[in-house]
């Protein structure tokens, strides 16, 4: 009797539905993958008050800018107040070394020395008052050594949450009693005819979104780049796989 042949090794072929389960649970991972690697560092632009409620006097608001590069630092903020404050209101507290306040037609601007790679920038303002309403924003423009702007402008519209949200401070109701104090000499001023044209807040938030807009289309850029290489991978090793499934289906069984 001829020794028995050794046992051959059996591969079971892989199922069509079972291949097409496996595909995508890979292009799930792949694309997870490359949307975390895409995504910009989490950062925020924040306010608070030491007395937020409407018509409150002599309020501290404190800033915090958060810092969102690993290359540079900080070296300056635009801030555009809301209605009802005006840059005449407002006195700097306390602020980054070196930082300067300059009050402008809508705001005011913060800037100095570069501040170390990744440090917070953080500052504190005096309002003369508050105005009587139930939230302020802050929209806050922020400016890199290395000539990167951020931009925190953006208000909640229909309910959803902005990419990049503008610092919003909610307030209480008035005080019984409290009262809107008599309007400052800059604000008098204003009220009166002026010869010639000054930039108003839509103005300013208007070219901040235009210049906004370019930098997110450079930011957008990059991660289309990276979808789309990774979307290009899938279909190459779908098609492979599709026509290796075909492949099996017509190879003759024995």
């Amino acid at each position: 009797m001829s020794p028995a042949s050794p046992a051959s090794t059996f591969t079971p072929a892989l199922s069509p539905a079972r291949a097409g389960r496996r595909f995508a649970v890979a292009c799930a991972v792949a694309l997870t993958a490359t949307l975390a690697l895409a995504a910009p560092a989490s950062a925020h632009a924040e306010v608070e008050a030491d007395t937020p409620q409407a018509l409150a006097e002599n309020v501290t608001l404190s800033f915090v800018s958060e810092a969102e590069s690993s290359t540079a630092g900080f070296t300056g903020l635009r801030i555009v107040l809301p209605q009802g404050i005006a840059p005449a209101d407002v006195t700097l507290g306390e602020a980054p070394t070196g930082w300067k306040l300059t009050p402008t037609a809508d705001g005011y601007n913060l800037a100095g020395p570069a501040l170390k790679t990744g440090t917070d920038a953080e500052h504190q303002i005096k309002v003369r008052q508050l105005p009587d309403v139930k939230e302020l924003a802050f929209k806050t423009i922020e400016t890199y050594s290395d000539g990167k702007v951020s931009r925190w402008i953006e208000l909640p519209t229909g309910g959803e949450e902005p990419e990049q949200p503008a610092p919003v401070l909610k307030l209480k109701a008035a005080a019984p009693g409290a009262r809107p104090a008599s309007p400052s000499p800059s604000e008098t001023e204003s009220a009166a005819p002026s010869p010639t044209p000054s930039a108003t807040p839509s103005d300013a938030a208007a070219a901040a979104s235009d210049t906004g807009t370019k930098a997110a289309a450079d930011d957008g850029s990059s991660t289309g780049v990276l979808i789309g290489v990774c979307l290009a991978v899938l279909a190459v090793l779908g098609g492979a796989l599709f026509w290796l499934v075909q492949r099996r289906k017509a190879a003759p069984q024995d």
